[in-house]
């Protein structure tokens, strides 16, 4: 599967040659990145409860009835050595790796090994990295003396979506049933839209996230490569939650709407497939019947 998934990346990439240059093409490394963050979400007890609400996550909430659930920005990258157009990258463990936002702190990554490096930060923390609306990314993983970089321009804003927030301040709705979220209308007709992730994760009665019972987001870093040739997968006007994300009657979830600009290298040693991802997340609450 990760052999062909980067076949595929690498011949799409080779049939449009004005999106790289020669020496990007030929480049031996690859890189993947992802900055992804979450807003602070205010959960209404009574909306835990199935009952009405106010708003969320946008506050109105009496700090006594609600259930604050702490924003986070978690940082991402895989860097590896590329094996020919076929064969799986190798990782590249002994790298340092840091993401730099322009005018920003730069956020040094922890070595998890197998070439992943990661970082999650919870605002809770007065230390948390903060995402910066509009801000120009750049992932650097330095290695062998030399500095390897990827660049995402123009972090998007939190995309709303209306559905996530009716009026009762959280969705109702009907176990193994599916849910379509549609995005805003494009200003123009000629404008292109971000990419749009769908996570959904259960919600314990005491604040705690489960395991996403659905994501459309790619698990495996070689996944992110079909991003890059393929991207209008990502970029539908609505997207549709299957039925199997809300399993289970009388219970909750987080549904994490994520809008997330795409770059690419910056650097010449850097392969021209390497994706690279920043964005930030609308959230609302379902409650199922």
């Amino acid at each position: 599967m990760k052999r062909i998934l980067l076949s595929a990346a690498v011949t799409a990439l080779l049939l449009t040659p004005l999106a790289c240059n020669f020496d990007q093409l030929l480049a031996e490394k690859v890189m993947v990145g992802t900055l992804l963050s979450t807003p602070d979400v205010d959960v209404s007890l009574n909306a835990m409860a199935g009952l009405d609400a106010g708003t969320l996550p946008d506050g109105g909430v009496p700090e006594d009835e609600r259930l604050t659930i702490p924003g986070q920005t978690a940082a991402f990258v895989f860097f590896a050595t590329r094996n020919g157009e076929e064969g799986a990258p190798a990782p590249i463990a002994n790298a340092t790796v840091r993401i730099e936002a322009v005018n920003g702190t730069p956020i040094v990554l922890d070595n998890k090994g197998a070439g992943t490096y990661s970082l999650t930060t919870d605002f809770s923390d007065d230390s948390a990295v903060k995402y910066q609306n509009g801000a120009t990314y750049k992932f650097v993983a330095e290695h062998g003396g030399n500095s390897h970089v990827g660049q995402v321009k123009d972090a998007p804003a939190l995309e709303r979506i209306e559905t996530l927030h009716p009026a009762g301040g959280y969705v109702k709705h009907r176990a193994n049933q599916g849910l379509t979220l549609k995005r805003p209308a494009l200003a123009s007709a000629d404008q292109v839209r971000t990419l749009g992730f769908v996570t959904v994760v259960p919600l314990g009665t005491d604040g705690e996230k489960g395991e996403p019972t659905y994501t459309n987001m790619p698990k495996e870093p070689l996944e992110f490569l079909e991003i890059v040739a393929l991207p209008t997968k990502w970029q539908a006007a609505s997207l549709d939650i299957p039925g199997t994300a809300f399993p289970a009657p009388d219970s909750n979830y987080l549904v994490v709407f994520q809008t997330v600009q795409m770059g690419g290298p910056e650097t010449n040693n850097l392969f021209t497939g390497s994706a690279m991802l920043v964005g930030t997340a609308d959230v609302g609450m379902v409650h199922t019947e």
